[in-house]
């Protein structure tokens, strides 16, 4: 005979209470508990289920390959490895407004050419929908359109014989449960259900996209265990106030992670970048202190940006270190090292940095770059046209060798680039392509030789 009753749960972290407090003792966050009622088996009378015995394989037997649906949108089908596997769940995260649901119409949009493809709406009328369809061209598409939040019913339109193939859910935070007491949104609304939806994903075969609200630490809002509970995390990241858009695959069980796909927001919805380094480096002036081209690495894909600095004297006591797309405190070890071991005074100096075109760069091979802008614009002296730089910078000032540098270089030739200051152990072992210029690199194994350019 089942048991009613209550426990007080966290809505940060799911912690679970047998009391309320006005702190979570997990993760100490304060007015976050919610009574909520439940309805379990007591453990004695609970019944082990006599299932199956496991079917036990090598990890050298032979397997298929997991099948895919193509979207035919490449820079979408980049980031999820390839197309979509059948009986896969996928979390889309995003800030408010960034186009999150105009980037999922159009690919629904396109997979309903060859799919039966649903796409349900807890956020909006069929109505804005379908004025956004119209906005976008893709009125005229084979795409199924639905309104609902109570998921029992979207559970049992998806667990229909003739059900959907591919399915959008805008948003989980919206839906909610009739077994369960507490409001939308809530960690136990949010975690049961998506365990629903995925448990249907995996019987039926079907691919569920789950749209996920993002909060002010930029983390989706939930529990944590819903990212580890799907398939599939992508972030679709940029500034509202630049047009390019960034969609990033952080999670992937059936593909590449930190793979990204470009895509540049204009009046017809969200269009493909091929080729994100010209675009990145398209309004670059050259000749001007400060800027500084980087060769890096998104996932496969090498990006060319544009790393711009500027350092000028400050008004205050404290001067400013300001970084946008890049890590303020690695910032601010690039500075470090700069001045205990190469003298070069950044005192009573406000120093900003900026990837431009609204691109996040987090690995450690823009440090020289980063050190190159620096010091063009506190010396205020250009680098060389048409030149590349990257390297990562130990805290002893030495330059150290990254990853995939031919990757790098092959891109910057492609683009025109003559010349690349690269760390002194890299090398080119691959042929050159034909009617491309090889470049000419300056391999450095210390910032003091990057200074040598400003001192010549």
């Amino acid at each position: 005979m089942s048991t009613a009753y209550s426990l007080y749960i966290c809505q940060q972290c799911g912690a679970n209470h047998n009391r309320w407090g006005g702190q979570c003792q997990s993760c100490h966050a304060w007015n976050s508990l919610v009574e909520e009622y439940r309805d379990d088996v007591p453990k004695g009378l609970k019944k082990l289920h006599q299932g199956p015995s496991l079917e036990i394989v090598t990890l050298d037997g032979e397997f298929k390959a997991a099948p895919r649906k193509a979207s035919h949108m490449a820079e979408f089908d980049r980031v999820c490895g390839g197309g979509l596997v059948p009986g896969s769940v996928l979390l889309v995260g995003g800030t408010p407004g960034i186009g999150k649901s105009t980037l999922l119409l159009q690919v629904m949009a396109q997979l309903s050419k060859n799919y039966s493809a649903l796409y349900v709406s807890g956020e909006e009328a069929i109505e804005q929908v379908s004025l956004r369809a119209q906005r976008l061209k893709v009125e005229k598409s084979q795409l199924l359109l639905a309104s609902a939040t109570n998921l029992s019913s979207i559970l049992k339109s998806l667990d229909k014989k003739d059900g959907p193939e591919i399915v959008v859910i805008d948003s989980i935070q919206t839906m909610y449960l009739d077994t369960l007491e507490s409001a939308p949104g809530s960690v136990a609304q949010v975690r049961s259900s998506a365990q629903e939806l995925i448990r249907v994903a995996k019987k039926k075969n079907c691919i569920i996209f789950l749209v996920g609200h993002v909060t002010k630490e930029g983390s989706i809002a939930g529990p944590k265990v819903l990212e580890h509970m799907v398939d599939t995390v992508l972030y679709f990241e940029g500034d509202q106030n630049h047009q390019f858009r960034i969609l990033r695959a952080v999670k992937n069980r059936f593909g590449p992670t930190d793979e990204i796909g470009v895509f540049e927001m204009v009046e017809e919805g969200l269009m493909e970048v091929t080729n994100p380094s010209a675009m990145f480096l398209e309004n670059r002036q050259s000749n001007t202190t400060g800027s500084c081209v980087f060769a890096g690495m998104e996932g496969t894909r090498p990006v060319l940006v544009e790393i711009q600095s500027l350092v000028a004297p400050s008004p205050f006591a404290a001067p400013k270190r300001t970084a946008i797309g890049w890590d303020a405190a690695r910032l601010s070890m690039i500075i470090a090292v700069l001045e205990a071991r190469f003298g070069i005074p950044f005192v009573g100096k406000d120093v900003y940095l900026n990837i431009a075109g609204g691109l996040k760069i987090t690995e450690p091979a823009a440090d020289l770059a980063v050190a190159a802008s620096l010091l063009s614009s506190l010396k205020n002296q250009p680098l060389p046209d048409n030149t590349v730089v990257f390297g990562e910078v130990g805290l002893s000032g030495e330059v150290r060798a990254v990853s995939q540098a031919n990757a790098r270089l092959k891109e910057a030739e492609k683009l025109g680039f003559e010349r690349a200051i690269v760390p002194k152990n890299t090398h080119r072992k691959e042929n050159k392509p034909e009617g491309i210029s090889p470049l000419t690199q300056k391999a450095i194994t210390s910032v003091a030789q990057l200074l040598d350019l400003f001192d010549a």
